[in-house]
């Protein structure tokens, strides 16, 4: 008898596992084909016939699916099988006594690479126990959301007190002494950065739609954030490019691009972002995988076809003094002073100290700070990163807040918050809530994704985006899967999302008796939690 090999990998060693059921299976072969990940295949079986006596020894080869058993092409439990198969012959289940990550690194020796999110929720989350406690009645009546005229926009740029607006008068005349810090008036929901080889262009493209819909028709002013990696030339020199925030991330890839159309920009972008870091995989650099890198990605990016590791840090930013004067400079530079630039960081325990010298910052020249929780996360890195490090979006967000409102300098340079927004539903009222502890707007992309049709999930469900085989053909480059995404559906959805959440945002400012957004309205809130009542200074009640 072989002996059992028990140090190889088994079915009961995967994350995921294929229930199949052969009396359903009409062997149309569309699972098979579905499955971008091939954990999947047909094959064949040895069965005793069934009949007379006399063949009851016979055998006969029936046509089965079974899963495969490997590192490479293991299920991801994205359920594509299950959603294509006419008779549900299939089921995917999870496996909860998986040893998969065990079996990965002794196998392997070397650590587990993966895309989406952090799969270790383990503390709740801190949003869902605040509720909006403050309702306006009888001695502050509360405003109707549907004939009340709201102000839904926030500044991106810096803001001067009073007393540093530089102004003198001639006569009856005020006159500008010095040029004002560049402010544009947006909403405060941006769509966050996800770059051209991290998404594929068809999701890319969707976005961009979506956001020159809702501010051309529907009159939203929504910002698009680019990701890393630049953007299409054609796009630099539209009128269009007023929406975009164009990002410059550790790896400084596509910059060359956006420099080189700059002449024939006919707008200027509505701001630029400079990517210390990001919330979700903190310390750790970006991933782009070479099988990601497309022919058309490898121009805007000025690269060759292979695995593009941004930096773990932004290099050339040593300091956050030389980090001021590297965005003075580039705006100088590059724009002259016309375009808001903007510094995201990932939350973490240092991220008040950072703030706290921006807002000393004499140039007065910050005009953004992109604060990133550890909660979401779109792109690829090492399990590592993702589940083990970061910090929480919303006690750090409200400790960079109250530090400005110790130096009276609140509001001086806007805060955007991110990291998990709508993970349990409402995005809406999550907004709402960070709002109110201090954020001048939010910003989301993984939200993007699952609007757009994404199939993961918090409880590692396929969270394959590094891998380029995204089975919604989201994260993916290759031709055949990205086709599975129908652009113009994508943007109408993205469109009525955005809508829905307007409304759901002047519904509960309605009942809050505020017309404008009310930053830092920290009374409107309450928790039946101590702890959270204690730590971010709002109302406990119970």
């Amino acid at each position: 008898m072989a002996a059992v090999k028990v140090n190889e990998l088994h079915l009961d060693d995967l994350p995921w596992i294929v229930e199949y059921d052969e009396t359903k299976c009409i062997q149309c072969g569309k699972c098979v084909a579905a499955c971008s990940f091939q954990a999947i295949k047909p094959a064949i079986e040895q069965r005793k016939k069934s009949g007379s006596v006399t063949e009851k020894n016979k055998l006969e080869k029936v046509i089965v699916i079974k899963q495969n058993i490997s590192f490479e092409h293991h299920c991801r439990g994205c359920g594509m099988c299950t959603m294509v198969c006419p008779n549900g012959a299939l089921k995917v289940k999870r496996n909860m006594e998986s040893q998969y990550s065990v079996r990965y690194r002794a196998e392997k020796g070397e650590s587990i690479k993966k895309g989406g999110r952090s799969n270790l929720n383990t503390e709740g989350r801190t949003l869902d126990k605040i509720k909006v406690g403050r309702i306006s009645q009888m001695t502050d009546p509360s405003l109707d959301a549907v004939r009340h005229t709201f102000e839904l926009k926030t500044p991106f740029g810096r803001v001067l007190s009073a007393d540093k607006l530089n102004f003198k008068t001639e006569g009856d005349k005020i006159i500008e002494d010095t040029p004002l810090p560049p402010n544009n008036w947006i909403y405060p929901i941006i769509m966050g950065d996800m770059s051209i080889g991290a998404v594929s262009w068809r999701m890319w493209e969707a976005m961009a739609i979506a956001t020159g819909y809702l501010n051309e028709v529907m009159g939203i002013p929504v910002r698009m954030c680019t990701g890393e990696g630049g953007i299409p030339s054609r796009l630099l020199k539209s009128k269009y490019v007023k929406y975009m925030i164009l990002q410059i991330a550790s790896g400084h890839f596509g910059w060359n691009r956006i420099i080189d159309a700059m002449p024939d920009m006919i707008e200027d972008p509505a701001g630029i972002l400079i990517k210390i870091g990001q919330g979700a995989k903190p310390g750790d650099g970006g991933m782009l995988m070479a099988n990601k890198v497309a022919k058309y990605v490898q121009e805007i990016r000025g690269v060759p076809k292979a695995d593009l590791l941004s930096p773990p840090t932004h290099q050339g930013l040593y300091s956050i003094e030389e980090s001021v004067q590297k965005m003075f400079l580039s705006m100088n530079a590059a724009f002259n002073f016309r375009v808001p630039v903007a510094i995201k960081v990932a939350s973490s325990a240092t991220s008040v100290s950072v703030y706290n010298n921006l807002l000393r910052d004499p140039y007065n020249i910050v005009g953004g700070f992109f604060l990133d929780g550890l909660a979401a996360g779109t792109g690829a890195a090492h399990e590592i990163s993702l589940n083990h490090t970061g910090h929480p979006i919303t006690s750090k967000l409200r400790d960079c807040y109250l530090a400005a409102v110790h130096q009276g300098r609140q509001g001086e340079i806007p805060i955007f918050a991110g990291g998990g927004l709508g993970q349990t539903g409402s995005f809406a009222a999550d907004a709402f809530k960070l709002i109110c502890l201090g954020a001048n707007g939010v910003f989301s992309g993984r939200l993007l994704l699952e609007i757009a049709g994404c199939v993961g999930n918090d409880t590692e469900k396929c969270n394959a985006c590094n891998t380029g085989l995204c089975p919604a053909g989201i994260a993916s480059q290759d031709v055949c899967l990205t086709k599975r995404l129908d652009i113009d559906k994508v943007a109408q959805n993205l469109v009525n999302y955005f809508v829905a959440t307007d409304f759901e945002l002047r519904k509960l400012m309605a009942a809050t008796g505020c017309s404008s957004l009310p930053i830092g309205r920290s009374d409107a809130l309450i928790t039946v939690d101590k702890n959270v009542a204690d730590r971010l200074e709002i109302q406990y009640v119970c």
